[in-house]
Formats: C-alpha cells, structure tokens, sequence
C-alpha cells in the first residue's frame, strides 16, 4: 500500500503524490496530529473506567458537511509529528491507564501508524482500536490483520444519493458494507475483559441524521439480514449537532427530534437488535467534541 506516492490508501484512490501535495483527505506526506488523551465518551465497554487512550489524526477520506470534528477532519488542523513520536505517544497513554489505542480517522497515515505499531509490540498491552467512518478499502482493513483488535466504523449511509450530497461518496454503501464484513470476519466475535471492557470486536456505529430516518431504517434492515449475530454490537447515535457547514443543506441544519430517533430505536427492537448502546438525547450537545488543543502531543 502507497503512503504517500500515488497515495491509494482509501476508496477516493487520488493516486496523488503526497510528496508534492495534498490528497483529497487534505493531508501531504507527514502525520498531523491534534490531540492525544484519555477520552471517556465511547460507548461504555471502549471508554471503561479510566478512559480510552484517543488518537485524534487531521484530515478526513470522507469530509462529511456535518462533522463535529471539523476542525480536523476538513480544516487541517493539527500539528506534525514522526512515527518515533507516535510510538511514543501510544506509549504514554497506556501508561496512564488508557484501555485501549483508539487511532481516530488514521487511514491516510496508515502505513507510518503501522510502523508506530510495529516499534512497541513487545510493550504495548492493551488493544488497538480502528475508529472510521466505514468508507474503507477491503484491501485496507486486510493490512490491518494482526494490528487491530476493535473495529469501530460508522456505517452513514444506506441511500448513495445521501451519501454523495453529504459526504461526496456516491458509492458509500458498497464499499462500507463490504468494510464492515471483512472486520467481522477478522474478529470473529466480541470478548471481554472481567470489567466487561471490550478486547476484541467490532461495534457499528450509527447516527441518525434529520429528515433521513428511513434511511436508518434501511441500515438497519440491511444489517440485520446480512451480519451474523454475536458478531458485532450496534451503537445508535442520537448526538447529531449542526455545525459550521450544515447550513449548506436546510433539511439538515437542526437537531433531530424524539421522534425520529426513537422510530428507529423501534426497528431496531422489532428487528431483535437488541445488543446495542442506545445514545442519551443530551449527547446532541456541542459540548461532546473534544477540544483539538495538542494535549499529549
């Protein structure tokens, strides 16, 4: 896999040269990092006790128009550092009773993460967490055998017309779909630790957009006669909050309301997907992005 020559690290495949310039994910050939910490709003069995140890990497493969985290993901902030420092980082937090590596939006540094990795094996304990937005190369999350442990993806999108109008990926569905498989089939179930904290799995997480419960819906449906069940848990998010740039589309510049997000609560209970974290309405608060101001770094 290309890192930085004809970068073909996520589904875009800009084939850009990130010696030279940016790919589409905004990032050139250096890891950009904007914050490193104990973080304990993940689902409860990520964040455990002490919290879970959070990797916040700039720039984005999806650029959705509501991220929370836009700051990072479509405005490239963050500072740079070497994949010594990284090594080091991932060290530091372990040290300071993190549950877990928690390496947020990293496929466009995917090969320098790697070899971070690789450099404290020997020393690092507690498992790798692949935090994404589901828009993923197969071949991608296969180089990721081995290193990961929890897969963590989004899946956004059931309806490629949504995907295309929200996050610029017409073919978002294909591809998170088979994303989501492959991390199934590499972890082949969910184990836990006796404080039921998550060591090995992978947990979907879905947000309910305004004005698209249906398309939840579709999600949902899709999920529940394609996955296998034990396999996986489910995270139904309510906390979508516009930001600076939902105002580009009216229909999804406010919150949503109780209704729409417990009509797909409700599928999710008549389907039997009843193995998933249902999210508190207050968490649709700009209050739960984290603050992007190096700490750790």
């Amino acid at each position: 896999m290309q890192m930085n020559n004809n970068c073909n690290n996520c589904p875009r495949e800009c084939g850009i040269d990130r010696e030279a310039s940016l790919g589409f994910c905004g990032c050139g050939k250096k890891i950009k990092v904007a914050r490193a910490a104990l973080h304990f709003w993940e689902e409860p069995c990520i964040s455990g006790i002490n919290g879970s140890g959070t990797v916040f990497f700039s720039g984005c493969t999806l650029r959705c128009c509501y991220c929370q985290n836009y700051l990072i993901s479509s405005e490239g902030f963050g500072k740079e550092i070497s994949v010594e420092r990284l090594s080091e980082i991932f060290l530091e937090l372990q040290t300071k009773g993190a549950h877990n590596i928690n390496l947020v939006t990293a496929t466009q540094y995917i090969s320098d993460v790697l070899r971070a990795l690789d450099m404290v094996k020997t020393k690092l304990q507690i498992p790798v967490v692949y935090n994404c937005g589901g828009y993923e190369r197969v071949e991608t999350i296969r180089t990721l055998k081995g290193y990961v442990d929890i897969y963590l993806p989004d899946f956004k999108y059931n309806s490629n017309d949504l995907a295309k109008k929200y996050s610029g990926a017409d073919n978002y569905f294909e591809i998170a779909t088979e994303a989501i498989k492959e991390m199934i089939d590499q972890t082949d179930g969910m184990v836990y630790d006796k404080n039921n904290t998550l060591q090995k799995g992978v947990i979907i997480r879905h947000m309910v957009l305004p004005g698209a419960r249906n398309d939840s819906i579709a999600i949902l449906n899709w999920i529940n006669e394609f996955l296998p069940r034990g396999k996986y848990l489910l995270s139904l998010m309510s906390q979508y909050t516009p930001t600076i740039k939902s105002c580009e589309h009216k229909e999804i510049n406010r919150k949503i309301t109780t209704f729409e997000y417990n009509s797909v609560v409700n599928e999710a209970i008549r389907l039997g997907l009843t193995n998933c974290f249902i999210q508190q309405r207050s968490s649709a608060n700009i209050d739960y992005t984290p603050l992007f101001d190096f700490e750790g770094i």
